[in-house]
C-alpha cells in the first residue's frame, strides 16, 4: 500500500491486490495519526480487513477524549488530566465532557443544582435490591438497577427528541452514585442513605457510603478531595472496551439506560475494571516485602504465569499520566489516615521501587498506572475490594454518556456491524441420523 498527496492538503493511500487497485481516502484529526478509510474496500477490492480486538482500528470519529499513549499525554475536550484532576471538581468535568465546553459561573450553578436534583431514586426502586441475595456481587446489583431504570422512565426510549437524551443523560449521571452507595449498604446490611443537596458529587457519594442514621457524619475534606480526583481521573478513555460496548448497544437505538449497564458488565471483567482489585490481590499474595525477589523473577519467568498487575497499559507505552496524579493522592490520604505502618503499602512501595528501577521493567516500559495506586488509597478509605469497580463505574458513567451523546447527535450514524473472518465448514449437505 502506498500513499500519495491529492487535491491539496488531502491524502490517499493505493493498495493494489490481486491485480485489482483501490484508493482510499487518508483522513486526519485535530490530534493523533491520520487514519485509512477503508469503508469502500470491500465494494472496491472484494476483501475485508482483519484486525482482532480492534487495536488498530478507529471505529469512530469523536470530539471528547485524545490520548497519546507513547508520550503519556490524556486530553479531556483538550484539557490537560492533570490540570483537571489538580483544579477542577467532578462537576465541571461532567459539564465538559457533556457540552463541549467548561461552564462559566452561572451555567456551572444551573447545572449543579439540576444535577443534584436528580440525586434521589424512585422509592420502588428500594424494592429492586430485596430481590437480591446479601452476598450478591455490588456490580451485579449495579447493572441490574441501572438497566431497570428504563421501567421507571419510559420517555428515554424516544431518543430523537433531543429533550429526552438531555434529561436521562442527567438522571443517570445523578443517580448511579445512589444506587452505587446502596448496593454497598445492601451488602453490609445496613439502612439506606439519602443523598444531601448540600454535598457536592464526591461527598455525597462518601456520604452515602458511610453515614449512619444513628449519629451525624461529616465528610473528610482530603477524602473528598481524593475521591473527586479518583472520579475525574476514570471519567473518560476514549474508545475502551465498555465504552467501545455502550456505543455498540446505543448504535441499535436501545435506550440509554440499557446502553449504560452493557457498559457496566463490560466493566465488570477483570481485564478492564477490575485491575485495581487484582491489584491487592497480588500484594496480598506476595506476602511480605521479602518474598518479592521471588515474586519478581517469576514475573520473568514467561513460563510461570505470573503477571505484574497495575503497571504497564494497553495504550500507554510510556507512563500513565493519570498514575503520577494518584500517586500523590495516596500519599495524601495515608497522611490524613494516620496509615505508617500498613503492611500492604509497604509491599506495595517497595515493589513500585524495585520494578521502576529494574532494566527489565524499564526497557519494556512498565511503568505503575493509575490501578496500582488506587486500590491503595481506596482500601486504605475503608472500602472493601468488591466496590473498587463499582467505583470505577460511577466515575465512567460521565464518559459513557458523553460518548452515547455523541454518536447518537452524530448525521448518518449507523448501526454497528463487525464483519469476520470465517474459518468453519464449507458448505455440506444434511444426513438424515440414521445414515450419519
Amino acid at each position: 500500500m502506498s500513499a500519495s498527496q491529492n487535491e491539496g492538503q488531502r491524502s490517499d493511500a493505493t493498495i493494489s491486490l490481486g491485480g485489482r487497485t483501490a484508493t482510499l481516502p487518508v483522513l486526519s484529526g485535530t490530534l493523533g495519526p491520520d487514519v485509512v478509510d477503508i469503508r469502500k474496500l470491500p465494494a472496491d477490492m472484494g476483501v475485508f480487513t482483519y484486525d482482532p480486538g480492534y487495536g488498530e482500528t478507529a471505529s469512530c470519529s469523536s470530539k471528547i477524549t485524545f490520548i497519546d499513549g507513547d508520550k503519556g499525554v490524556l486530553l479531556h475536550r483538550g484539557y490537560p488530566i492533570a490540570q483537571l484532576a489538580e483544579h477542577a471538581s467532578y462537576e465541571e468535568v461532567i459539564y465538559l465532557l457533556l457540552n463541549g465546553e467548561l461552564p462559566n459561573k452561572g451555567d456551572f450553578e444551573t447545572f449543579s443544582n439540576t444535577l443534584t436534583n436528580h440525586t434521589l431514586l424512585h422509592e420502588q426502586i428500594r424494592n429492586f435490591f430485596n430481590g437480591f441475595r446479601r452476598d450478591a456481587h455490588p456490580m451485579a446489583i449495579l447493572c441490574g438497577t441501572v438497566g431497570a431504570l428504563s421501567a421507571f422512565y419510559p420517555d428515554a426510549n424516544d431518543i430523537a427528541i433531543k429533550a429526552n437524551r438531555e434529561l436521562a443523560a442527567m438522571r443517570l449521571i445523578a443517580k448511579i452514585p445512589t444506587i452505587a452507595a446502596w448496593a454497598y449498604k445492601y451488602t453490609q446490611g445496613e439502612a439506606f442513605i439519602y443523598p444531601r443537596n448540600d454535598l457536592n458529587y464526591a461527598e455525597n457519594l462518601l456520604a452515602m457510603m458511610f453515614a449512619r442514621e444513628s449519629e451525624p457524619y461529616k465528610v473528610n475534606p482530603v477524602l473528598a478531595r481524593a475521591m473527586n480526583r479518583i472520579l475525574i481521573l476514570h471519567a473518560d478513555h476514549e474508545q475502551n472496551a465498555s465504552t467501545s460496548t455502550v456505543r455498540m448497544a446505543g448504535s441499535t437505538g436501545a435506550n440509554p439506560f440499557a446502553c449504560i449497564s452493557a457498559g457496566i458488565a463490560a466493566l465488570w471483567g477483570p481485564a478492564h475494571g477490575g485491575a485495581n482489585e487484582a491489584v491487592l490481590k497480588m500484594l496480598a499474595a506476595i506476602g511480605s516485602k521479602e518474598n518479592i525477589p521471588d515474586f519478581i523473577a517469576k514475573v520473568k519467568d514467561k513460563t510461570s504465569g505470573v503477571k505484574l498487575m497495575g503497571f504497564g497499559h494497553r495504550v500507554y507505552k510510556n507512563f500513565d499520566p493519570r498514575a503520577k496524579i494518584m500517586q500523590k493522592t495516596c500519599h495524601e490520604v495515608l497522611g490524613e489516615l494516620g496509615i505508617k505502618d500498613d503492611p500492604l503499602l509497604d509491599l506495595a512501595i517497595e515493589l513500585e521501587k524495585i520494578a521502576i528501577n529494574d532494566d527489565y521493567f524499564v526497557q519494556r516500559k512498565l511503568y505503575p498506572n493509575v490501578d496500582f495506586y488506587s486500590g491503595i488509597i481506596l482500601k486504605a478509605m475503608g472500602i472493601p475490594t468488591s466496590m473498587f469497580t463499582v467505583l470505577f463505574a460511577v466515575a465512567r458513567t460521565t464518559g459513557w454518556v458523553s460518548q452515547w451523546k455523541e454518536m447518537i447527535e452524530e448525521p448518518g450514524q449507523r448501526i454497528s456491524r463487525p464483519r469476520q473472518l470465517y474459518t468453519g465448514a464449507a458448505q455440506r449437505d444434511f444426513v438424515a441420523v440414521d445414515k450419519r
